[in-house]
């Protein structure tokens, strides 16, 4: 069964990059969305397995998407990738809900080891 994975970043390069690396994976990228808003009309639409969600987007932001998904599917699973300089926003994120966290700019086996293991942790699956 292949997995599925919707990428949510306003940065087309940084969507490109998220996706090379998950696909390079085995992950089938189900969607993308620019923002907090379209993120949340994707997930409704596609219900991948995973999102990997940027918190500072214009319209509206990652946190948004975070508490709008999770109160509509509590079992959503979600990445958030962020610079780190937003420490207060990530702090808020995983307060929320978020499954875990990488920092931008990120190498692609730390994205794959960090998306992988929330799926077999978050779902309770021995890898």
């Amino acid at each position: 069964m292949t997995k599925k994975v919707l990428i949510v970043d306003d940065s087309l390069l940084m969507r490109r990059m998220i996706a090379e690396a998950l696909s390079a994976d085995g992950w089938e990228v189900a969607g993308e969305a620019g923002n907090g808003q379209e993120a949340l009309e994707r997930y409704r639409e596609l219900r991948p397995d995973v999102v990997t969600l940027d918190i500072v987007m214009p319209v509206t932001d990652g946190i948004y998407a975070l508490e709008h998904i999770l109160n509509e599917d509590p079992d959503a699973k979600i990445v958030v990738i962020s610079a780190l300089n937003q420490t207060k926003l990530i702090s808020e994120a995983i307060r929320k809900g978020a499954q875990d966290f990488i920092a931008k700019p990120f190498l692609p086996e730390q994205l794959q080891q960090t998306v992988n293991g929330c799926i077999t942790v978050c779902s309770g699956v021995a890898g």
